[in-house]
């Protein structure tokens, strides 16, 4: 599943596509928006919040809606100049906005839903603070309370829970606690630190945004400490490398470490 540094670039190509174009054609491939039809409406900025996608428009009656769309595992925004061909096939598509110059496919969509933008809260009110967001002093100390609301909980659990904070999937929570040196499966009260490691966890994630993909040893040779690395030589002390489940049962996440740097116990 694309993490939140992958769905803001995503975020950011819709914007310098659509951002304050007309729509000539919409195409909702879904059944319960099937009948929608949003030509005429102008597109505002694109906002995320985590992992999930707000695409703003002002209908052409002054109505203010919000397109949401989740990429879930295998969904995807393209954008192509209008006219040309595809780049997968026509019925993986669930959205099309269509301007003069360009089309955005939404392909395989794991959620699309559209309301008024002024009820935006009901679809991500219940997330954590976006750790690519503006990111106040009140979101640290609330995703500070979230975090170590539940001492006993697993530590990559609670991460990868995106009512604590939102954006970070398994690469960022592998390579965070490696740079924490913690291991992802002991309890959050093992942590000494947890406001660093959630400031580092937000470094982390920027300096994702910013280079265009997870670079956290410096070295586009060798770009990630730990994560899908199991078998393999730790970059900094050799040990080799091992991975594991955290979550509740039945949605188990993959993580990966290095048992010398981030002991156990």
């Amino acid at each position: 599943m694309p993490e939140g540094d992958a769905v803001r670039r995503t975020g950011d190509r819709l914007d310098r596509a659509l951002a304050g174009a007309t729509l000539v054609r919409s195409d909702f491939r879904v059944p319960q928006l099937a009948t929608t039809d949003l030509a005429g409406a102008t597109v505002a900025p694109t906002a995320t919040h985590g992992k999930h996608l707000l695409t703003r428009l002002t209908t052409a009656g002054g109505d203010r809606l919000t397109l949401h769309t989740h990429l879930k595992m295998e969904g995807s925004w393209r954008v192509i100049h209008a006219g040309d061909r595809w780049p997968q096939p026509g019925h993986l598509a669930r959205v099309v906005l269509t301007t003069d110059a360009v089309e955005a496919i939404g392909f395989q969509l794991g959620l699309v839903e559209l309301l008024p933008t002024a009820d935006e809260h009901t679809v991500i009110g219940h997330l954590g603070p976006d750790l690519l967001g503006p990111w106040s002093a009140d979101d640290e100390q609330t995703a500070l309370a979230r975090l170590t609301a539940a001492p006993d909980r697993v530590l990559g659990e609670a991460l990868l829970d995106q009512s604590v904070v939102a954006g970070l999937g398994t690469i960022w929570l592998s390579e965070t606690c490696f740079v924490q040196g913690i291991h992802p499966q002991r309890p959050v009260s093992a942590l000494a630190d947890p406001l660093r490691l959630l400031r580092r966890a937000r470094a982390l994630l920027r300096s994702g945004l910013e280079h265009g993909q997870p670079i956290t040893t410096g070295d586009r040779h060798n770009p990630v400490w730990v994560y899908r690395r199991q078998r393999q030589p730790c970059l900094r002390c050799r040990t080799t490398i091992e991975a594991g489940q955290v979550g509740p049962p039945g949605r188990e996440r993959t993580t990966y470490w290095c048992p010398r740097c981030q002991p156990r116990a």
